[in-house]
């Protein structure tokens, strides 16, 4: 089963998603969370759904594109970086990039790639489902990062919560930091020792408890 794409989306757009699926399952208030990808999205449900998200927990997320008083790329490996740029380039240049290289695994640290062999191997068996049949939606979400959000961090005004694995070498944990200082209403955990998958097993009870709390 697939989803229908939506040509040019930008973040803000999982704003009106998220609303439509808390409608069909009748909930009213909610509290979000998103790890990676997911992060801005879930930035934009609290930006966008005022009266209707109560926090938001972001992870290891990246800042918009070329972010004001950020080193966007300082601390990525140069495969990581060489696909965004290739993104920046526009679609037919990421394909291009994404048909010629494989994955480097070198963008998980050691605790990255032990938690993906262990208690996170699900989210690399979805990961590969979600590409299997076609690589367009992860294109889209490539293409998304380097686009306009279709908001600013400052709209997000409930509770935020920012955590991030300091050894991050997919998205470096500068980018949760510039997050939550733009955040009217954020806090940061920077988790030293972690990286881009492995500080989900390192803080991810805590971070649920923590959004329990502020709901």
């Amino acid at each position: 089963m697939s989803s229908t794409a939506r040509p040019g989306r930008d973040k803000a757009s999982a704003a009106s998603d998220a609303a439509a699926v808390a409608d069909a399952l009748g909930v009213g208030e909610f509290a979000v969370l998103g790890h990676s990808g997911g992060g801005s999205h879930a930035l934009a449900c609290g930006a966008l759904l005022p009266g209707r998200v109560l926090a938001v927990a972001e992870g290891s997320g990246l800042a918009p594109f070329g972010a004001d008083g950020l080193d966007w790329f300082a601390g990525m490996t140069a495969t990581g970086a060489a696909e965004i740029r290739a993104a920046v380039e526009g679609r037919e240049a990421l394909e291009g990039y994404l048909a010629s290289h494989e994955f480097d695994m070198e963008q998980f640290t050691p605790a990255d790639q032990a938690a993906l062999l262990g208690e996170w191997a699900w989210m690399a068996r979805i990961a590969g489902l979600a590409i299997e049949g076609s690589p367009d939606g992860y294109i889209d979400d490539q293409l998304g990062d380097v686009r306009p959000w279709g908001f600013e961090p400052g709209q997000v005004t409930v509770p935020v919560l920012v955590f991030h694995g300091g050894q991050d070498r997919m998205v470096p944990s500068a980018h949760g930091a510039w997050l939550a200082a733009r955040c009217p209403d954020a806090e940061l955990w920077l988790r030293p020792d972690d990286g881009h998958v492995s500080v989900l097993g390192s803080c991810g009870v805590a971070v649920l408890e923590w959004l329990v709390a502020q709901a």
